[in-house]
């Protein structure tokens, strides 16, 4: 679980230990903040936690520390701003059982409260675009050895934008298949300023990065839409 500490750790943490289910091994929370105190996390209900940190970096270098400090076969990822529905311990545990060997990840599937008294902005649409992307990390289960074989996330990715593309497509270039859990989420739409429409535009940069690693096919190999122009 990749952090900077936003108040939405919280929320996930206390969705975690009040759900009830079979507990995984352990709880690995990625601090990725430059610096500062030590983050709260224990709190009762929850498995093991152990946090770990990266001095800063971005999500692809903070999954890969976490994935790296885990020992289980499976490894789930968990953005900091999602919250589980009650029963995601026992669905993550009964998406996972009995899996092909062929089957290198299992996707959860996200909801994506938007207001209902009037039209969605630009901002809140984007993030509605989770509810239907593919192979996005804010709840995605891979074997261990599978990320391991592929070498993890590219940390040239420095956001949280297309790192998760690119991992799928390499590990199915592996002949690894991703499929689609029973498990849910919750993705709220988190507060922003009137700019961040401008600001998220920097993800371009990461799209031709994409072209350059996948070639000019690649969004239908992710099943990433264009968006509006």
């Amino acid at each position: 679980m990749p952090t900077i500490g936003r108040p939405s750790l919280d929320v996930l943490l206390d969705a975690l230990a009040a759900a009830p289910g079979p507990r995984p091994a352990q709880l690995v929370v990625v601090d990725d903040r430059p610096d500062g105190p030590p983050l709260a996390v224990e709190r009762p209900g929850l498995p093991p936690v152990r946090v770990v940190r990266t001095g800063g970096g971005g999500p692809a270098r903070a999954r890969n520390l976490g994935w790296r400090t885990a020992r289980t076969p499976w490894v789930a990822f968990l953005d900091d701003d999602v919250v589980p529905d009650p029963d995601w311990y026992e669905r993550l545990a009964a998406d996972l059982s009995g899996l092909p060997a062929d089957v290198a990840g299992s996707q959860g599937r996200v909801r994506v409260p938007l207001p209902e008294d009037r039209r969605p902005t630009d901002w809140e649409r984007g993030t509605a675009g989770l509810a239907t992307s593919s192979w996005i990390t804010a709840d995605l289960a891979y074997r261990r050895a599978v990320l391991a074989a592929v070498g993890g996330f590219d940390e040239r990715f420095p956001r949280a934008f297309r790192e998760d593309s690119d991992l799928a497509l390499r590990v199915m270039d592996t002949g690894g298949r991703l499929v689609r859990g029973q498990r849910w989420i919750t993705h709220p739409v988190r507060p922003v300023d009137r700019w961040v429409s401008v600001r998220v535009q920097a993800g371009n940069g990461d799209d031709v990065l994409m072209r350059r690693l996948h070639g000019p096919d690649w969004r239908e190999r992710a099943d990433a839409a264009l968006g509006r122009r």
